[in-house]
């Protein structure tokens, strides 16, 4: 079985898709999917589907969605299989349990790689970090369920994992730094400031890549304009961090010609990002 949610939500089980068509079923399978071989409790689910005003057949009509998913991995299911609808989708403790192993979803598979990608990190290992944080970005095929819509439960998983790519992205970026690959970065760079005109950390990212890249002056005006969005969206300066990089910019502090190797947050280079 493979279940992919990074992305459009794809579902297949001996290669045949066992994906629903209709909305709400494809709420149920997303929110069952994203917790394998958890019991998600039936309320929990029907929270997910209608939020706080519950129909008053809300569970009757939580036991047909969870049919007609049955039904789906009943007709992908080869006949000669052990495995039944009920056996993989259970009943189980006043809820239900899609009984996979997590390595058959995709985001497990995508925060292993993480995980992975920042050991590495921590132990120096940059060009392994990079290709590792690079293969787990590669996973992603858009916003993830983004043909799924989304209640309560789904969008807050959903805001996680799109926060998580963001991050893996400045993980893939910083290693990169690290192994002196500014000039290829800046084309890179350059679309997601402009993607992302509030960041700091891909902004700083950029400003150092200039600099590494003989481009100072640019580097400058990267700072200036992310400062002016903040004055004028936020009415903020932009944080004490950002604020010494643009010192260190201005006075051609070595120490932006410097790829250190990864520390421990609490010991990081002031200059870190």
């Amino acid at each position: 079985m493979k279940i992919r949610a990074l992305g459009p939500l794809e579902a297949e089980i001996n290669g045949k898709s066992f994906l629903p068509t209709a909305g709400k079923p494809r709420q149920v399978l997303s929110t069952l999917a994203l917790n394998p071989n958890q019991v998600i409790a039936a309320p929990t689910l029907m929270e997910e589907l209608w939020g706080t005003e519950l129909p008053r057949s809300a569970l009757t009509t939580l036991q047909t969605y969870i049919l007609q998913i049955r039904r789906h991995l009943g007709a992908a299911l080869d006949q000669r299989s052990e495995l039944s609808p009920k056996g993989v989708l259970v009943t189980q403790h006043g809820g239900y349990r899609l009984n996979i192993a997590p390595s058959a979803v995709d985001v497990h598979r995508y925060e292993q790689l993480v995980a992975e990608g920042i050991g590495s990190a921590k132990a120096g290992k940059d060009v392994q970090a990079s290709e590792l944080f690079g293969r787990a970005l590669d996973m992603w095929r858009g916003t993830a369920l983004v043909d799924v819509d989304a209640g309560p439960i789904l969008e807050i998983e959903v805001m996680r994992l799109q926060e998580s790519r963001l991050s893996t992205l400045e993980h893939r970026i910083r290693a990169d730094l690290r192994l002196g690959r500014h000039s290829e970065l800046l084309t890179e760079l350059t679309a997601l400031t402009a993607r992302h005109p509030l960041h700091e950390g891909l902004h700083a990212h950029h400003i150092v890549a200039m600099c590494r890249s003989g481009r100072q002056w640019q580097a400058l005006e990267i700072y200036q304009t992310l400062r002016h969005r903040f004055i004028d969206e936020l009415g903020l300066e932009p944080s004490p961090r950002l604020r010494r990089l643009h010192q260190a910019v201005l006075a051609s502090d070595p120490a932006l010609d410097i790829m250190p190797k990864p520390r421990r947050e609490e010991t990081e280079p002031h200059l870190a990002f």
